[in-house]
């Protein structure tokens, strides 16, 4: 037996004095509402109304038991109330702050078009780790190495000039005679992470570059203002240099990557992401695809 919508007929047609008016009160047809009074009548042993020809009174059974009846229609409303609007609620979300806000905003207006509301929080890496585990926000985009990730974004070298060659090699890098200033690579916050940082600076020493040539900037724009600024290099995703009116090229002989996963205090919290946000997360970041 439907309780809730037991009590809902009683309710109605007690309040209307009438099954057609109660029915059509409910928005139920006449017959239902019948059947589920009779329904909560078998259940709970007594009569609820004496029926008339053109009208329908309560019992005295059925006035005792009517304010429970209200109560239980009651607690079913609010609870109704309640979950439509923990449904709007944002789900707080910590994102890369290295995304831009075009992004960002494709992001959020893709989200709701999957019926899921975002409260967006740029942050870096060690920073969205240290905001879910707070539970400061709901989910977080974790950096982890790229096969272990959900999402893979490919990273390559962005300048301020057009690069000839198809792809750059780190070796081109050393420096020459002369005492012409050694080409730098720079780091933003989103990739001075190990499984990014340690890969490039392991390449570095084997390459025999200078430690100074693997450099991590306190911030994307410093980054970006150093690239601007000389022959240096950004290391980026594709989408990112586009965004930056950087030119990018792929990195010879080495595979570098970001990676990320949903971290969630909740895990259906996370679930969702990668399943109902999994396309427009990706196209966030920049993934090539979903793993």
């Amino acid at each position: 037996m439907d309780l809730v919508g037991a009590c809902r007929a009683f309710v109605s047609v007690s309040e209307r004095g009438s099954f057609t008016l109660g029915a059509a009160a409910a928005r139920i047809p006449q017959s239902v509402a019948s059947r589920r009074i009779a329904a909560l009548e078998e259940a709970l042993g007594g009569r609820l109304f004496d029926r008339a020809p053109r009208r329908a009174k309560l019992t005295p059974f059925g006035l005792d038991v009517l304010p429970a009846a209200k109560r239980v229609v009651q607690a079913a409303e609010a609870l109704e109330h309640d979950a439509r609007r923990a449904g709007r609620r944002p789900l707080r979300l910590a994102v890369p702050d290295s995304c831009g806000t075009r992004t960002l905003a494709r992001l959020d207006a893709d989200a709701r078009a999957r019926g899921v509301v975002l409260d967006l929080r740029p942050a870096a890496p060690a920073e969205r780790a240290e905001l879910v585990r707070n539970q400061e926000v709901r989910v977080a985009l974790t950096a982890v190495p790229a096969e272990e990730g959900t999402w893979s974004v490919p990273l390559g070298v962005a300048s301020a000039r057009p690069v000839e060659a198809a792809t750059v090699y780190l070796d081109t890098l050393r420096p020459g005679r002369g005492g012409r200033a050694a080409r730098r690579v720079w780091l933003q916050p989103e990739d001075d992470v190990p499984h990014v940082r340690d890969r490039i600076v392991r390449a570095r020493d084997a390459l025999g570059l200078r430690p100074s040539q693997v450099a991590v900037a306190g911030s994307l724009t410093s980054a970006v203002a150093e690239v601007l600024g000389s022959t240096d290099l950004l290391l980026c995703p594709a989408a990112q240099a586009d965004e930056l009116d950087l030119h990018w090229r792929p990195v010879g002989g080495l595979v570098l990557a970001r990676g990320y996963d949903a971290t969630a205090a909740i895990g259906d919290d996370a679930d969702r992401i990668r399943t109902t946000l999994a396309g427009p997360v990706a196209r966030c970041l920049g993934a090539e695809g979903v793993a």
